[in-house]
């Protein structure tokens, strides 16, 4: 779906804002002068406006009017300060699109005074256009709205729509977490070169075209990744030495323990936004 003549305003600029602001302006999605961006910080409002040509608001409720989708960017500690002030400024015909971790659609509902809502879990890759996100919609979402959603999601990389919110939770376990997962795997094998001996420049160019090239190999070659697995591991070889080590230190295990962890944090944020919400609705 274009976008062309549609407004949209990003309540905080930050990076994943930035990520957003860039890819859609790369795919001439949107031109920069249908793109509001707010946040407190005067210089940070400035940066954006010089390097992307956008209009910066130091008010949200000035950025999010007239805005076809609102795009909540902000810290989930900074969120319900945001709902305060936007509340009762958005009109029905009015998408929220909110990538905030943790706070579930019925918080920013009760928050907001307003339904039509998504909630989506964009990841680190979006930065570079290769990321992945998971979005959820409403009921009170139109059909046309669902298409805005993916249109914007879609300029970060991979959009995937879910059947229910928790798998947006389960999600923010997975690949809103997951780089972090990458990254310390890399890290580690980037250290453990240099203990062989490699200069850390050669480690880590070895081990970034490994990550790079084996992720791209297992989406074109569409095997279970048990079965790659197998390919390169071969009877009493160096993979199957390697691996048996990985396993005797349960490295399986510990992994799932991390993701369950990412998980229960999603939703005691999320609880925790609901949490203040209800107390800044009761004052």
């Amino acid at each position: 779906m274009s976008l062309s003549g549609r407004r949209l305003a990003f309540i905080g600029g930050g990076t994943m804002a930035e990520a957003m602001v860039r890819g859609l302006l790369e795919k001439h999605l949107v031109p920069p002068s249908r793109i509001g961006v707010s946040g407190p910080r005067r210089e940070r409002r400035a940066d954006l406006v010089k390097r992307f040509g956008v209009k910066a608001h130091a008010s949200n409720a000035e950025a999010a009017k007239g805005a076809h989708v609102v795009v909540l960017s902000v810290k989930p500690q900074v969120l319900p300060t945001v709902m305060r002030e936007l509340n009762g400024k958005l009109t029905t015909d009015q998408l929220v699109l909110s990538i905030v971790a943790g706070p579930t659609t019925r918080s920013l509902a009760s928050g907001l005074g307003h339904t039509a809502i998504v909630r989506a879990m964009p990841n680190t890759p979006a930065q570079v256009g290769m990321g992945v996100t998971a979005w959820w919609a409403t009921a009170a979402v139109s059909s046309e709205q669902r298409d805005l959603a993916r249109a914007i999601l879609g300029a970060l990389g991979e959009e995937l729509s879910v059947s229910s919110e928790d798998e947006i939770d389960m999600a923010t376990a997975i690949s809103g977490t997951g780089p972090s997962y990458v990254f310390l795997l890399m890290e580690a094998l980037v250290d453990a070169a240099v203990h062989l001996g490699f200069s850390r420049r050669v480690a880590e160019e070895l081990v970034l075209r490994t990550v790079e090239g084996s992720a791209l190999f297992a989406r074109r070659s569409e095997r279970h990744l048990a079965e790659l697995r197998n390919m390169v591991t071969s009877p009493g070889g160096t993979s199957a030495s390697a691996l048996y080590q990985l396993e005797k230190g349960g490295l399986r295990t510990v992994l799932s323990k991390a993701v369950y962890a990412a998980y229960q944090r999603t939703r005691e944020l999320g609880e925790a936004a609901e949490k203040r919400t209800t107390e800044s609705e009761s004052r």
